[in-house]
């Protein structure tokens, strides 16, 4: 079995694969995942391990890790399945790498955007030649509220909700329109624009706030909740292969 590992901004994802079948999901905070990842070993033959992550996490644990399990560790240059036209490949966060890699997996020859909406908003767009052209980077929906706090004198700090109009008519209501409307917003339009330069698109919504706005959005997209994780799973298969 395979044990993939995504450490991000906020939390660790890990999820167990035989093959290309989704086992177990895990979630659980970085303090922890040493003995977390123990705990899993424990209840599952893995027998490969890959990990990905865009946070910080110290050498020693990395070592302490390794030692537990042998893992790859996924970086720019990690083999992919796919051309890489992005002009600073070195800076592309592995995130991304993974989530193309899934999209080039689940829907192969056709052109692809994939939305991640987690810490922040990434858009990742890949072709039906496997040729990856790039995207974009947005702040996600908590640190929009927090910039909104902690970069004003007087604006206090929500937690995100779906306001009630479009016309706020109080300062929270405001908020939430300007932060959740915008992004909804935001998002519909990056989409007609790909779908105006690039025909048959297909959309992925991905990321911890998928739920959160799926409903929302106008346009027709797939929401896919573990995508990044089936990612590095087939980022393990395609490297074990070579």
């Amino acid at each position: 079995m395979n044990l993939v590992i995504d450490i991000g901004n906020t939390r660790v994802k890990a999820a167990v694969f035989e093959e290309y079948k989704l086992v177990e999901l895990f979630s659980f905070d970085k303090k922890i995942i040493l003995s977390k990842v123990k705990i899993i070993l424990n209840k599952h033959t893995i027998t490969s391990a890959i990990m990905s992550s865009v946070a910080s996490i110290s050498n020693y644990k990395l070592q302490k890790l390794n030692e537990i399990i042998p893992f790859r560790l996924v970086s720019s240059k990690t083999k992919v399945p796919f051309k890489n036209k992005y002009i600073t490949p070195n800076t592309l966060g592995v995130d991304r790498i993974a989530l193309i890699v899934a999209a080039k997996k689940e829907y192969s020859k056709q052109n692809i955007l994939v939305i991640d909406a987690g810490t922040c908003i990434t858009f990742d767009f890949i072709n039906k030649d496997s040729i990856y052209l790039g995207g974009a980077i947005s702040p996600g929906i908590k640190m929009r509220y927090i910039s909104l706090n902690s970069l004003t004198a007087k604006l206090p700090l929500l937690s995100p909700k779906l306001p009630l109009n479009f016309i706020g008519e109080s300062t929270d209501e405001s908020i939430h329109s300007g932060i959740i409307n915008g992004i909804i917003n935001e998002i519909d339009g990056v989409i007609s624009q790909y779908q105006n330069n690039f025909l048959d698109l297909t959309v992925v919504l991905t990321g911890g706030d998928t739920n959160f706005l799926a409903k929302q959005l106008k346009s027709s997209i797939f929401a896919k909740q573990n995508f990044l994780l089936k990612g590095l799973n087939e980022i393990l298969i395609f490297n074990k292969s070579k």
